[in-house]
């Protein structure tokens, strides 16, 4: 006889009690926005429903938890923004995740005015990763070059950056000259 899996019951609908204890777990377990907290507030409650007379106030909740600290918009972008440089994307890049992450315009600006330098190293380090330009072991044909340089920008880079890695003009990390 095949083994017969328990019933699944439907979870318990959410209580004001119950959606601030969701929302404690949530903002302990990851770095989040408020707006990432709002949007999982509102997918939770939509998909266990409302269990009270008052409609759910997510705004206050998330506004109680940016007052105590739980919540920091600043230093989640400042943190997103060098762990995204760490792992060599360029401005673009960081750009667009903070803008997924709901941070405001003039705080992404603030995130994404790199200096030259900067982009350089993230390039190298993307570069680095990849295994292209001075880090590969064979030299690339046209179309891997190609390939290459579309991937530099779509990891965000500016074309002249991503050219000048993949070509190899721009000085590596140990600062000799590429050809």
């Amino acid at each position: 006889m095949p083994y017969a899996s328990p019933r699944k019951t439907a979870p318990r609908p959410l209580d004001p009690a119950s959606l601030r204890a969701l929302a404690l777990h949530y903002v302990s377990r990851y770095a989040t926005t408020r707006h990432k907290l709002l949007r999982y507030l509102r997918r939770k409650v939509q998909e266990r429903n409302w269990d009270a007379d008052s409609p759910a106030d997510f705004d206050d909740l998330a506004e109680e938890f940016v007052r105590l600290g739980y919540v920091n918009d600043e230093a989640f972008a400042q943190n997103r923004t060098s762990s995204l440089l760490r792992r060599g994307y360029g401005a673009s890049r960081v750009r667009a995740d903070l803008q997924a992450a709901g941070i405001s315009a003039d705080r992404i600006g603030d995130h994404t005015r790199l200096e030259p330098d900067v982009r350089m190293a993230a390039a190298h380090t993307f570069a680095r990763r990849k295994r292209w330009s001075a880090f590969a072991r064979d030299e690339p044909g046209k179309k891997a070059r190609n390939r290459a340089l579309a991937a530099m920008l779509r990891g965000g880079h500016d074309y002249e950056i991503s050219r000048m890695v993949i070509d190899g003009l721009a000085r590596n990390e140990f600062g000799t000259e590429e050809l």
